[in-house]
């Protein structure tokens, strides 16, 4: 196992030396050329993967662009499907759920998603360090994974688009802005009732 994934890894780095790049990843199917990134773990892999696929696809990545992809959440779990007896392996589901938002001006939420990842590997409990070993690099590939599904989502979107969302936005924040307004006028119109006062006796 370990050795058909080395071999799959060494196959993506030679492919990508060759300048070839995923459906979805390709700078023409990137209509958005600018693009403010940031996530709640600035320095997570997921982030700076993302980062560097995107500036390869001829987006210019830079804090104050049009519109922001904000990484809220990734989650990591992984949970046994099986239970092996001695000397033989069981299987386990590692999971990744990436929670994201794309903000325009103001920070408006314009939307927002999740992408989730599942994948089945085999834990060895007499080989724990060549099963960790496994898990660490399906952990990787998942990110990979992940980065690409991500840029499939941001590949579906167009200016136009995004544009209206921008604008159903701002229609919603003025209506909220509005609506406090117009209850503030009244609480501040409305008399005050004075307190009662119990006479003494």
């Amino acid at each position: 196992m370990i050795k058909r994934n080395l071999l799959v890894m060494g196959l993506a780095v030679l492919l990508s030396a060759c300048g070839f790049q995923l459906r979805g990843t390709g700078t023409n199917d990137l209509t958005i050329k600018e693009l403010d990134l940031s996530a709640r773990d600035a320095y997570s892999e997921t982030v700076t993967q993302l980062r560097q696929v995107l500036e390869n696809s001829g987006v210019h990545v830079y804090t104050g662009a049009p519109y922001k992809l904000f990484l809220a959440n990734e989650k990591e779990t992984q949970r046994s499907l099986s239970y092996a007896s001695a000397g033989r392996a069981s299987d386990v589901e590692l999971s990744t759920v990436l929670s994201f938002e794309i903000q325009g001006r103001d920070h408006l939420p314009l939307m927002n998603d999740n992408i989730q990842l599942q994948k089945i590997v085999s834990h060895d409990g007499n080989n724990l360090v060549g099963s960790d070993s496994e898990i660490t690099q399906v952990r990787q590939e998942m990110r990979r994974e992940l980065v690409q599904r991500m840029m499939l989502r941001l590949s579906m979107l167009t200016p136009q688009q995004l544009e209206t969302l921008q604008q159903r936005a701002d229609d919603k924040a003025k209506a909220d802005a509005d609506a406090l307004k117009a209850a503030k006028e009244y609480e501040d119109n409305t008399p005050k009732q004075s307190p009662v006062e119990v006479p003494v006796e």
